[in-house]
């Protein structure tokens, strides 16, 4: 149980908010009033009450809203809990998308400090159901479910989508066959081929948003600009390559250039990151190919699911 110390709202973002002591949720918009709402994934921001007060006892002096955050709450480690956990207060459910985020500025907190708690201790939420949220209610931590559909997040690579000179095919394809194996869409995103940036998504994707599959399509080739298979083993915490032997193995069937992908298959922490030819047609071979195992594997990966031997004939 935690209980609410704060509640802040801003009219522009990259400013302090203040603490209003109340305000109304909106469903799948956030705040009413707040710069931060709309249709996407960070319409609330809450930070723990304990980790601001720690903060203070190093000799900041801040108050409520001082990192931007929306909810102040107390009894609430927030970086602790996954993403996909519930909260309850009143008649306002929240569901956490997002932990922490990365700092593009530096903050007058950090220039003073040398530090801000908010980009690894605050984390983000949607407004599932609205109403009111005033200081001193109570909040509860609903878990999420056993049997939650496994949430993935889909990135294409390509210099010229991302500059909408393209219209992008692969990435629609590789959402449809997800959904239609039961995934929940977190995230689309279309990126150029630039290796640091899409390690940095990758792991945003992975850390903050924790999604349980990551894939990609594009930038696997001999081209100079693909940089896919060398952004992906780089946030590998482990790697995982009979995925893309067994999407090769396929797309051999289809084309002898299948030798010329290559495409990585890795783990980081709990997501599996695979690596998809560019092509529509390659994205529905290759996803036809893996996905019925697929599920399997990062089901264990979650710890819910166990390795078990085929039985002998």
């Amino acid at each position: 149980m935690g209980i609410v110390r704060a509640v802040c709202i801003s009219d522009r973002r990259g400013i302090q908010k203040i603490d209003v002591g109340a305000a109304t949720f909106a469903p799948d918009c956030g705040i009413v009033n707040d710069a931060h709402r709309g249709t996407w994934h960070r319409q609330v921001s809450l930070l723990s009450y304990d980790k601001i007060e720690e903060f203070k006892r190093r000799g900041a002096d801040v108050g409520p809203g001082a990192f931007g955050e929306n909810l102040v709450v107390e009894g609430f480690d927030f970086r602790s809990l996954p993403v996909g956990t519930r909260f309850q207060c009143g008649d306002v459910l929240l569901e956490m998308t997002q932990i922490g985020k990365e700092c593009h500025s530096h903050c007058q907190i950090y220039h003073k400090m040398g530090d801000c708690i908010m980009p690894r201790e605050g984390v983000f939420a949607r407004v599932l159901h609205g109403g009111t949220i005033s200081v001193g209610d109570e909040m509860t931590a609903i878990p999420p479910a056993a049997d939650a559909p496994l949430r993935a997040a889909v990135v294409t690579l390509s210099d010229k989508g991302a500059a909408g000179q393209r219209v992008d095919e692969s990435g629609p394809a590789a959402v449809e066959l997800l959904e239609q194996a039961g995934y929940e869409i977190i995230e689309t995103l279309i990126l150029p081929d630039e290796q640091k940036r899409i390690e940095t998504e990758l792991i945003r994707l992975s850390d903050g948003r924790q999604a349980d599959l990551v894939v990609t399509t594009g930038g696997t080739g001999f081209s100079a600009r693909d940089c896919t298979p060398e952004a992906t083993l780089a946030v590998a915490t482990r790697n995982a390559p009979g995925i893309a032997e067994a999407i090769r193995a396929e797309s051999a069937r289809h084309t002898d250039r299948a030798m010329l992908s290559r495409g990585a298959s890795v783990i980081r922490g709990g997501t599996l990151i695979v690596n998809l030819p560019g092509s529509p047609r390659a994205v529905r071979e290759s996803l036809a190919c893996i996905l019925p195992a697929l599920g399997h594997g990062v089901r264990i990966l979650k710890g819910t699911a166990f390795e078990c031997a085929r039985p002998q004939t």
